[in-house]
């Protein structure tokens, strides 16, 4: 089974974690279109971790019923005040913020989680499987 993980302490940690999803989509099985959902997606989430809670880590791993894969985004953070509520889209905290992050990485992936807890962190899992 394929596992990696990246911390995300400069901005140059998103693109690795990006080409690290990339590079295990390809040897899972996945076509261009979903390697290049799956990288947008963990650009996304992994600049979030950089921009909102400085450091953190992302786990990918492959997963085997139903076969595809998992992506794990940590931090301890600030965390999400409303989770529900910031995976609306529009929805931001940042001023000039299109407020597209987390509702436009749902849209890319099969299943999305969020558990976050304020001044405690978040953890947000994304799945995509095999068609």
């Amino acid at each position: 089974m394929l596992a990696q993980s990246v911390k995300i302490e400069d901005e140059s940690d998103i693109l690795t974690s990006r080409r690290m999803v990339r590079e295990i989509a390809i040897k899972i099985g996945f076509g261009i279109v979903d390697q290049t959902k799956l990288a947008t997606a963990t650009s996304e989430l992994a600049r979030n971790i950089y921009r909102y809670a400085d450091n953190g880590v992302v786990y990918i791993e492959q997963i085997v019923r139903p076969p595809g894969i998992k992506v794990i985004f940590q931090d301890n953070g600030p965390g999400i005040d409303d989770p529900e509520e910031a995976m609306k889209e529009g929805f931001s905290t940042t001023p000039g913020s299109l407020g597209l992050g987390l509702s436009g990485a749902k849209r890319l992936v099969d299943d999305m989680t969020i558990e976050s807890e304020a001044g405690k962190g978040t953890k947000i899992e994304i799945f995509k499987y095999l068609p």
